[in-house]
């Protein structure tokens, strides 16, 4: 996630600051450089992201974007969108998958794109930075209490890389947890057909270089697909000048056959009229 800079307030801690509903955090206006979650009605600015989180998160994006068109599934992939999971708490996860109906929904309301309490997203991921256990239980615990059907942990810190899985599982009452190791795939539960390599999304290549190999390979089908165009109309005009060339050769035959019928009319006209003047036109030579 984008880290937070204070701790997540405990409800145990002093804390003179003013207390927010839901409804005046979804319109606050802050320092328009910083995000804001909520917790528990107070206000925790974000810090900014390291450069591999960030590429992380853009690399997940792409790859869960590129899966989504190729299934033709009314989803969409976004970031810094929040999901509030109780009456004064909302988180702000790195990504997020939800309906398309869900997303043009929340673009038709006022105030900063939060996914209200029912409009659950089906799909979210956190990066782990410096406060771990931000993602691992405080975040946790308030994705399973609004029901997500889950959630992704990125976790890229050496000695503990790892990507953990948490989704609801039929038989159990909450979240049962999977984890993932360098030199393994994941599988999500909610689309088991996405299987993405853990060593790809812990140091991703960048998503520009994939986008310029995406768009060699399209210059290079369109291209082959000019010339498979390109040798299909001269194989179709070849078979074309070869229909006519065969039309040409019964035409020429026909002609011939006429002629050597016409030929043989005039030997047997000649030979009758040699025959009429007693003349034996087999001794004709």
């Amino acid at each position: 996630m984008s880290q937070s800079i204070a701790p997540v307030l405990e409800e145990k801690e002093v804390d003179n600051s003013p207390t927010l509903t839901f409804e005046e955090y979804r319109v606050y206006q802050g320092d328009p450089d910083v995000q804001y979650e909520l917790y528990k009605g107070k206000l925790i600015p974000m810090a900014t992201a390291s450069a591999l989180h960030t590429s992380i998160c853009e690399y997940l994006v792409y790859k869960l974007q590129r899966y989504l068109a190729e299934h033709n599934l009314d989803l969409v992939v976004k970031t810094s969108v929040g999901v509030r999971t109780e009456n004064a708490t909302s988180c702000i996860p790195d990504v997020l998958v939800c309906t398309q109906s869900l997303w043009e929904q929340i673009l038709a309301q006022p105030g900063s794109g939060i996914l209200d309490l029912g409009e659950t997203p089906l799909l979210v991921v956190e990066v782990v930075s410096e406060n771990r256990r931000a993602d691992y239980m405080i975040k946790r615990a308030q994705y399973e209490l609004a029901n997500v059907p889950e959630y992704c942990i990125v976790d890229p810190k050496c000695g503990k890389q790892k990507i953990r899985i948490l989704a609801f599982i039929e038989g159990e009452d909450g979240y049962t947890h999977t984890d993932f190791f360098p030199g393994e795939e994941i599988i999500s539960v909610v689309f088991p057909d996405l299987v993405l390599s853990v060593d790809e999304i812990l140091n991703p290549p960048l998503v520009e270089e994939l986008v310029k190999a995406e768009r060699v390979r399209l210059q290079e089908s369109q291209q082959q697909a000019v010339m498979e165009r390109q040798r299909a109309d001269e194989e179709r005009q070849l078979a074309q000048e070869q229909r006519q060339l065969a039309q040409e050769q019964r035409q020429l035959a026909q002609e011939q056959s006429q002629r050597a019928e016409q030929q043989s009319q005039l030997a047997e006209r000649l030979a009758a009229r040699l025959r009429e003047l007693g003349v034996d036109p087999d001794t004709v030579v």
